[in-house]
C-alpha cells in the first residue's frame, strides 16, 4: 500500500502550502484545492483517504455546502473541518464532519485528527475487505 492520500480544501494559498509541507513531513501525500473546482470531480480523481476542508471560502462559496456534496456522495470519507472561527462548530451542517479544528500555525491538533481521521477509515475498511462502499 502507498502512502495515505490527504485532501486539503482551502481558499488561501499560503494555508494549503503550509498543511501541504508539514503533512508531506509527515509522510503523507497531500494534493491541494482551492475549492473552486467541482468537489466530487476532485475526489473522484485524487481519491483520497482523508479530507481537511476550511468552511468558509472565497466569494459566496462554502465548505459547509462542500461537506454536504461529499457526503451525499460517500457517507465514510472522513472529513476534518478546520475553520479560523469557532463559532461554526455549532452550525447543524458541520455535524456531518468527523473532526472540527480551529486553524493554527502551530498544526499539533490537526496532525493528530489526521491521524485519528485515518485510523477510523481504517477500521471502516475498504470494499474489498467487506468495508462500505467507495463510490469513488
Amino acid at each position: 500500500m502507498g502512502k495515505e492520500k490527504i485532501l486539503v480544501v482551502d481558499d488561501e494559498y499560503h494555508i494549503c502550502l503550509l498543511y501541504q509541507e508539514e503533512l508531506q513531513l509527515e509522510g503523507y501525500d497531500v494534493v491541494t484545492s482551492d475549492g473552486s473546482e467541482n468537489i466530487l470531480d476532485v475526489l473522484a480523481r485524487e481519491k483520497p483517504q482523508v479530507i481537511v476542508l476550511d468552511i468558509k471560502l472565497e466569494g459566496n462559496r462554502s465548505g459547509l455546502n462542500l461537506l454536504q456534496e461529499i457526503r451525499g456522495q460517500d457517507q465514510f470519507i472522513p472529513v476534518i473541518l478546520c475553520t479560523a472561527y469557532d463559532s461554526f462548530q455549532h452550525d447543524l451542517k458541520s455535524i456531518a464532519a468527523d473532526f472540527y479544528v480551529v486553524k493554527s500555525v502551530e498544526l499539533t491538533e490537526l496532525k493528530s485528527k489526521v491521524e485519528q481521521a485515518l485510523r477510523k477509515a481504517e477500521k471502516q475498511g475498504s470494499p474489498a475487505e467487506g468495508g462500505p462502499p467507495s463510490y469513488f
